[in-house]
């Protein structure tokens, strides 16, 4: 397996990065160190997670099974502060990137994952009525204290990361190496703006959502919500999700599986690779919700995309183009409700 360079850091990581939003969720602390204690086998050298996964007990699981098992030397572990979507109503200043909150935040990280620094310490969302110098003010002490390795952002808007750039530059702040934005064949939006600027400076490009919700692995009939499968993060997540399967969406995914099986690839597995192998790519995230699925997937790592099957993608989804909107959450980008299941684009 060939390991990349994340951003200009010079720090090496796996192609794939392990996703741990269900430890704590769907999966017992027992599987979830299962789990993680495989993927290291594997190869896989990083993992991301955040302070608002299941109230932070999906940073203690993390943080127990590295401890017993002694291996958090091997692993780059990128976790966020504050989502703001929390089960459990915050406090006023719980929330939002001040100093204030990075800080404490940051405290309960390290406590939660048992170790004295973080790799990767990303703002989950922007915070739009906070100015950025405040967040990167914060984010450098805890840099020079040794706490924290290195910064990011996740699902920042692309002016958002070369503003944070420059203030960095202004002020001689430590810069963002990491960005975490959804990306698939059904949402390209990045490709836009968001890729070429990381690919200008430097940053690297940690993907969520890849197989976007299980719509390109040919899960999904409809997009109506009575159709969804029982046990998928639509139909558990509610609103939440629901722009994210849409009629476009739904009828691309299946062009895709017919596209995978003429290939003789699952599409789970294509559309992994896919993104894993677009340009200015560091290591899409993958969310398994079982050992036998991680297993599934872990041959991706050594697969590459052929070039046919590139350009047949592109004839589904044009290249920059959307047929899904997976940037609903992110609170800057204006897209419309409607698009969901009820409105199609011509």
């Amino acid at each position: 397996m060939e390991y990349r360079v994340f951003g200009r850091t010079g720090v090496k990581v796996s192609p794939i990065a392990l996703g741990t939003g269900s430890f704590g969720y769907r999966l017992s602390e027992e599987e979830s160190k299962r789990m993680l204690s495989r993927a290291m086998d594997a190869g896989i050298n990083i993992l991301d997670t955040g302070d608002s996964y299941e109230e932070g007990e999906g940073e203690s699981i993390i943080g127990r099974a590295l401890a017993e098992s002694g291996r958090r030397h091997e692993m780059i572990i990128v976790t966020k502060v504050d989502h703001g979507m929390r089960k459990v109503a915050p406090g006023p200043n719980e929330i939002g990137h001040s100093r204030l909150n990075i800080i404490r935040a940051c405290e309960a990280s390290l406590r939660r994952l048992q170790t004295d620094y973080i790799d990767v310490y990303e703002l989950h969302r922007p915070s739009p009525t906070i100015p950025i110098d405040e967040p990167l003010g914060a984010l450098t002490d805890l840099v020079r204290q040794g706490k924290v390795r290195y910064i990011g952002s996740s699902t920042f808007a692309a002016w958002m990361v070369m503003e944070a750039l420059m203030v960095s530059e202004l002020k001689g702040y430590p810069r963002f190496v990491s960005e975490e934005p959804p990306y698939n064949l059904l949402d390209r939006r990045i490709e836009n703006e968001l890729i070429p600027l990381c690919q200008k400076y430097g940053i690297a490009i940690i993907p969520w959502s890849p197989i976007a919700l299980g719509v390109l692995a040919g899960r999904y009939h409809s997009a109506d919500p009575k159709d969804f499968p029982k046990d998928s993060h639509a139909a558990l997540g509610g609103e939440y999700y629901l722009d994210r399967v849409s009629v476009q969406g739904v009828e691309a995914g299946k062009k895709f599986v017919r596209l995978a099986q003429e290939y003789g690839i699952l599409p789970a597995h294509l559309a992994l690779l896919w993104v894993k192998d677009q340009p200015g790519i560091t290591a899409p995230l993958i969310g398994p919700r079982s050992i036998k699925q991680l297993e599934d997937i872990l041959p991706v790592m050594e697969m590459e995309l052929d070039e046919s099957i590139r350009a047949a993608c592109d004839e589904i989804v044009p290249p920059g183009g959307f047929v899904a909107n997976f940037h609903n959450t992110s609170g800057w980008m204006k897209g419309r409700k409607e698009f969901a299941y009820t409105k199609v684009m011509p």
